[in-house]
């Protein structure tokens, strides 16, 4: 049985459990992942107790072992930008197909306050699951990189 934990700016996870997460996600989140140093800074970014910034870390385990996580953090732009954005999800691949993906985007959307953003590349396979829970794709991302 998966059993869902949020970790926010009041309960923070420990160094153990932090590193936890990061190995999962720069695990599972695969080709579409980024390296631990910046998974570990947007979930520091979630841990932040300010006005601007913050967010929440939803963890789902089973057996006391990581099978799923996600990382929101807040935008502080709300009315012209969504207050949320999604910045990782990822699902153990034991567990993919079963349902949890779908699990954890319902507990975020309850959990969220306001709206919620995400970018996800057009070939990837969870473009459909944000899909199913009611993402649109309204605009096209475009980006500078410098």
């Amino acid at each position: 049985m998966v059993n869902y934990k949020t970790y926010t700016s009041i309960e923070k996870p420990d160094s153990i459990e932090m590193e936890a997460i990061v190995s999962f996600l720069h695990k599972h989140l695969d080709e579409y992942g980024d390296d631990k140093a910046d998974i570990k800074k947007a979930i520091i970014y979630a841990m932040k107790d300010e006005p601007v910034g913050g967010g929440f870390v939803l963890v789902a385990k089973d057996n006391d072992e990581i099978v799923g996580s996600v990382v929101i953090n807040r935008t502080g732009m709300e009315g012209y930008i969504p207050e949320n954005i999604l910045v990782y999800i990822a699902v153990h691949e034991s567990q993919r197909g079963k349902g949890l993906g779908k699990g954890l985007m319902n507990e975020v959307i309850k959990i969220s306050k306001g709206d919620i953003a995400l970018h996800v590349e057009p070939e990837n396979p969870a473009r459909f699951l944000y899909e199913k829970v009611g993402f649109s794709s309204k605009y096209v991302e475009m980006r500078l990189k410098k």
